[in-house]
């Protein structure tokens, strides 16, 4: 049975009157309730009045990060502390952390949502689930909690930053589900059969957030641990992981649009995208009552579908992400997306999903060092296979950017793994 299937399979009409309605509720609360709306809303001439429907939404104004970062810590919240029960935020590493307030009812509503993300990876009351994303300010490892709770899952509060001990209690529960990053997870598989426990884990799903990752890395994940792999979204400004998942179709992640709406806009004009055309996520929290946001831009590129899946469920589906705005390098005029290295490097064999982006300036000139790990079973001291690896390399990667590159073939496990999100760009410009 599907969890919730009341909302996950409504027709379209049924959604968008459910939307509908609830979105003329956010704007009336919202304008009465954060000073900030309703400034923005009176500067551009719209009044709570004037939206009707959901139709009506691009009448109202954008939001963005330096939003929340210039109302910081709490200039956002619709309503007062005392009805705050639990605080999280962003890192800050780019900026002021952006602080994201929930009430009992957003933790509810965030539980629900996660645990119909576990459903649709068939994670249920009988599974025992690690959830290994790090626990604190960051909402992965609460929210991923909270919501294997929901369903009735037996819980293992794992967290990061013992990989061992994660593995040893892995086979010792008899775990047979694990959320996570999916960088850490191919570190634990490498853990795993380090220590020669690969044929002793009971693991069947896993599901994986935080960072974006490549169909071959999701092939990887389920050919080294025999299991089925399963993308969750989400970020801390619109709830926290649980806004969409993947089903077992893995034809794009299905979005909880009944407290999520998703538009896809041209950054460059701001204007909606078609179906199927690549543009910027934009989320209108529905239902959320400590920080709701009004047309909040992510920043992550994706595409999206309305048609139903074949699944059964009915809501809205992004694809996989193409990468993020700001991500963007511009590399001797060239505009670069990690995301397209790792598109690139798909189809090259040879090669891990461990890879490196050194971006430097050398005599007033860009440069692009790239290296990449090659798999065990290809490792090799002979030089000419060494350079024949890094020619095709070289040339997927200039048939992908546009632009030429030099490839540094590094020994398999050489590329620090990470706990946490997977980082892939060094950009030593930013040092001069």
């Amino acid at each position: 049975m599907i969890w919730n299937e009341t909302k996950e399979c409504m027709s379209r009409e049924e959604m968008k009157n459910l939307q509908s309605a609830r979105l003329v509720k956010l704007v009336d609360y919202v304008y009465h309730n954060v000073e900030f709306y309703r400034k923005k809303m009176q500067a551009a001439g719209v009044m709570p009045s004037d939206i009707k429907s959901i139709d009506d939404i691009t009448k109202l104004p954008f939001t963005t990060k330096d939003d929340l970062r210039d109302n910081y810590p709490f200039g956002l919240f619709a309503v007062p502390n005392s009805e705050i029960v639990r605080i999280h935020a962003s890192s800050g590493t780019t900026g002021k952390a952006t602080v994201v307030g929930y009430t009992r009812r957003d933790l509810d509503i965030w539980s629900e949502c996660v645990a119909r993300c576990f459903a649709m990876a068939n994670v249920g009351k009988q599974d025992i689930i690690q959830i290994a994303y790090g626990y604190g300010l960051f909402t992965g490892g609460l929210g991923a909690h909270s919501g294997a709770e929901k369903i009735g899952a037996m819980v293992v509060p794992m967290s990061t930053g013992n990989s061992k001990k994660l593995t040893t209690m892995m086979v010792d529960f008899g775990a047979t589900a694990i959320a996570c990053t999916p960088s850490y997870l191919l570190h634990i598989s490498e853990v795993l059969e380090k220590e020669g426990m690969l044929d002793k884990i009971k693991l069947k799903a896993a599901i994986c957030g935080a960072e974006p990752w490549t169909e071959k890395m999701h092939k990887e994940i389920e050919s080294k641990l025999n299991i089925k792999a399963y993308d969750i979204y989400g970020l801390s400004e619109v709830m926290g992981p649980g806004v969409a998942c993947d089903c077992d179709y893995h034809a794009g992640l299905h979005i909880h649009e009944d407290h999520f709406y998703p538009e896809i806009i041209n950054s460059a004009t701001m204007q909606p995208c078609q179906d199927g055309e690549t543009g910027e996520l934009v989320f209108t929290t529905l239902t959320k009552e400590g920080l709701p946001l009004i047309r909040y831009r992510t920043k992550d590129l994706t595409s999206i579908t309305h048609e139903k899946c074949e699944c059964g469920r009915t809501t809205a589906r992004i694809s996989r992400f193409k990468g993020r705005v700001d991500d963007m390098l511009i590399i001797r005029g060239v505009n670069v997306f990690p995301s397209q290295v790792e598109a690139a490097l798909v189809d090259v064999e040879e090669v891990t999903p461990h890879y490196m982006m050194i971006v430097d300036r050398v005599n007033n000139l860009d440069t692009l060092e790239i290296q990449v790990e090659l798999d065990s079973k290809y490792y090799t001291d002979e030089i000419k296979q060494i350079e024949a690896i890094s020619k095709k390399i070289a040339h997927v990667i200039q048939q992908a950017l546009g632009i030429n590159a030099k490839i540094k073939i590094v020994e398999p496990q050489s590329i620090a793994r990470s706990q946490g999100k997977a980082v892939h760009v060094i950009d030593n410009r930013k040092l001069y």
